[in-house]
């Protein structure tokens, strides 16, 4: 089943400004990054050395649930104000 479009990134802005308000932790918290940024460099590593690259696992103590979910319609294009079409 096809998915609607939708805008990702407004919704990750108004959840991320409520948690500024509010005080509350953003899910997810600064270690999910670092997790992404730890495989990231793995890659890199192993596309050099020629071999898999071994990383430890960043412990993840809560996960997204439903409750998070915010969900907004695509951005629609702008019409063109004394502007050629890009090309």
């Amino acid at each position: 089943m096809a998915r609607k479009p939708g805008d990702q990134f407004a919704p990750e802005l108004i959840y991320f400004s409520d948690c500024i308000i509010h005080d509350r932790v953003p899910e997810p918290p600064g270690n999910e990054g670092l997790a992404d940024v730890i495989v990231i460099n793995a890659i890199y590593e192993s596309a050099e050395i020629g071999r898999a690259v071994r990383i430890e696992a960043v412990p993840k103590k809560r996960r997204p649930d439903e409750t998070t979910k915010i969900k907004h319609p695509p951005v629609k294009q702008p019409d063109l104000v004394a502007a050629a079409a890009p090309h």
